[in-house]
C-alpha cells in the first residue's frame, strides 16, 4: 500500500552533487528512476511538489519540473491537473514473489498445541474499553519514563488480586510488572546469580529449553530434576546441589501433578535450609475443575519463593503482561535489573489491565472461559472414549491441556508424523524431557485454542494411530 499524506508534502531522501560533473537534471531523473524501479518509491505514491523538492534540494523549480516531466514521458510518473505527481502503477517493477516459508505443513483440521488459550475469546470489547478509560484518566506525569517496576495502580491492583484469588502474600512494593514469563524468568535468574547462586534445578519433564536458555544467560547451570506423580522430587533436587529450583506447583507443566502438600512444605524446608530460593511458575491455576484452585506456595514463604504470573493463559500472550512477586533481600536487585532491560513495560497497557481487572470484567472473563474449556475438557474425554479407548488421560484437573498415555509398543514420533499428514497437530511428551526420551509414548494434548468440533474430528481421524479402531 503506498504512503499517503495529509496535506504536508512528503519527505524523500534524494541528494546532488554539484562537483560530479552530471548535469543535475539528469543526476535527479536518476535517483528518481532507481527509487522507483528497485520499490523504494511504490505505485501510486506522491511526490513532493516541484517547488517543495526545489527547496529542499536548493534547485532551480523549473529544473525540477523539467525532470518531472522527463520521467513523465518516459511512463515513470502521471500528473493530473489539481492533484500531485505520483508514481505511475505501470512503472513498478513487480519483484519476484518470495519463496514461502520452511512451514509446508498442510492445513490442519485441529491443531492440539498447548500452551495456547482460546484466541478467538479474547475480550477485545472489555479490553477497548478499558484502555480508553485509562487513557481517559492518565495524569499527563504517567506519559513520562515511570517506575521500572511498573506502574503503581496496578502493582496495587495485582498485589490485591493475588492476595484474594491465588492466596499470597502479595505487596506491591515488591511487585515488579514484567513482559510476560520469558522476562520474568530471565530477570529472576540474573538476580539470583548476582545473589551468589551458581546452579538452578527445573522440572524433568518440563520445559527444559526454556530453563536451559535463561539459565545461560544469566551464567547458570541448569540441572534437571525427576517429577512424579507427587510433584517433584526435593530429595532429588537436594542432591544437585542447586540453590534455585523452577516448579509449577499448583498445575506441573506439563504432568498436570498437584505438588502434595508434604513436598510442598519439604521443598520450602530445603530453600530455608539451603539458602536457597523457588522461582514459582504460576501460569494456569485459575482454571480448576476439581476443586478451588490451589493457592500459591509463595503465601507460605515469601521470603524464599519468586512467583511469577501472567496474563498470557488468562487472556493472550500477544499482550506481553506478567508479574514477578520478590522476595524482600531480592527487591532491589530485580528492580535494577528491569530498569536496565526496558525501562519499564508499556504504561498505558498497564492501566488498561488495572482497570479491566478493578471493574471486575477480569473475574468474569475468567468465568466464561473456565467454562468454555470445561466444555472442551468433556469433548476431549469423550471422543478419546469413543474413538480410542485404549488412551488414558491425566492431568485434567486444571488448566487446558492433558496427558494422553499411548499404548506400550507405540512410537510417539511416528504418530506425531503420521497424524500431521492426516491434518491434526499432536506434540510429544518427548520435547519436554531434558533427554528427549519418547518412551514412555505420551502425547499433550493442548484444547485451549481448538474447537469442540475440531476435537471430536481431530480425534476421529487419528484414532487408529492412537490405538483406537479408527
Amino acid at each position: 500500500m503506498p504512503v499517503q499524506w495529509a496535506g504536508l508534502s512528503p519527505e524523500l531522501l534524494l541528494t546532488v552533487d554539484r562537483d560530479s560533473g552530471d548535469r543535475l537534471c539528469a543526476q535527479l531523473e536518476r535517483q528518481l528512476r532507481d527509487a522507483i524501479r528497485t520499490g523504494r518509491l511504490r505505485a501510486g505514491e506522491r511526490l513532493p511538489s516541484s517547488r517543495e523538492l526545489a527547496r529542499v534540494l536548493g534547485l532551480s523549480r523549473g529544473l525540477v519540473q523539467d525532470c518531472y516531466a522527463q520521467l513523465q514521458a518516459e511512463g515513470y510518473l502521471v500528473t493530473r491537473v489539481g492533484s500531485a505527481t505520483r508514481v505511475a502503477a505501470c512503472a513498478q517493477v513487480e519483484e519476484a514473489p518470495a519463496p514461502p516459508p520452511g512451514d509446508t505443513r498442510p492445513h490442519l483440521i485441529a491443531d492440539f498445541r498447548h500452551g495456547v488459550p482460546d484466541l478467538t475469546s479474547f475480550p477485545l470489547a472489555d479490553w477497548l474499553w478499558a484502555t480508553r478509560e485509562a487513557a481517559r484518566a492518565m495524569p499527563t506525569a504517567e506519559f513520562d519514563y515511570g517506575d521500572p517496576r511498573g506502574s503503581s495502580a496496578l502493582r496495587e491492583v495485582v498485589a490485591g488480586y493475588l492476595r484474594r484469588v491465588r492466596g499470597a502474600a502479595a505487596d506491591p512494593v515488591r511487585t515488579v510488572i514484567c513482559s510476560g514469563y520469558a522476562q520474568g524468568l530471565h530477570l529472576a535468574l540474573r538476580a539470583l546469580a548476582r545473589a551468589g547462586v551458581r546452579v538452578v534445578a527445573y522440572e524433568d519433564p518440563g520445559g527444559p529449553d526454556t530453563a536451559t536458555a535463561a539459565a545461560e544467560a544469566a551464567g547458570l547451570t541448569a540441572v534437571p530434576v525427576p517429577v512424579d506423580e507427587l510433584g517433584v522430587d526435593v530429595r532429588a533436587l537436594d542432591a544437585t546441589g542447586a540453590r534455585a529450583a523452577i516448579v509449577s506447583p499448583a498445575h506441573q507443566w506439563p504432568t498436570g501433578v498437584v505438588l502434595a502438600p508434604d513436598r510442598r512444605h519439604a521443598l520450602l524446608d530445603w530453600a530455608a535450609q539451603r539458602d536457597a530460593y523457588v522461582i514459582e511458575d504460576d501460569y494456569d491455576a485459575e482454571f480448576r475443575y476439581d476443586r478451588e484452585p490451589v493457592g500459591t506456595l509463595q503465601g507460605l514463604a515469601a521470603d524464599r519463593v519468586i512467583s511469577i504470573g501472567t496474563v498470557s493463559k488468562s487472556l493472550a500472550p500477544a499482550l506481553r503482561l506478567g508479574w514477578l512477586l520478590s522476595p524482600p533481600a531480592l527487591a532491589a536487585p530485580l528492580t535494577d535489573l528491569k530498569r536496565v532491560a526496558d525501562r519499564g513495560s508499556p504504561t498505558l497497557d498497564q492501566l488498561a489491565l488495572a482497570r479491566l481487572i478493578e471493574s471486575g470484567r477480569y473475574d468474569r472473563h475468567l468465568r466464561r472461559m473456565h467454562t468454555t474449556y470445561a466444555t472442551r475438557r468433556t469433548a476431549l474425554l469423550t471422543s478419546l472414549t469413543q474413538h480410542a479407548p485404549a488412551v488414558s488421560l491425566s492431568g485434567l484437573a486444571a488448566g487446558f491441556h492433558a496427558v494422553a498415555h499411548l499404548p506400550s509398543g507405540a512410537d510417539e514420533p511416528t504418530v506425531v508424523r503420521e497424524a500431521r499428514t492426516r491434518g491434526v497437530g499432536l506434540y510429544g511428551m518427548s520435547a519436554c524431557r531434558a533427554s528427549g526420551a519418547t518412551n514412555p509414548p505420551q502425547l499433550i494434548l493442548g484444547f485451549g485454542n481448538v474447537t469442540e468440533r475440531a476435537i471430536v474430528e481431530g480425534i476421529a481421524a487419528v484414532a487408529d494411530l492412537l490405538g483406537g479402531a479408527g
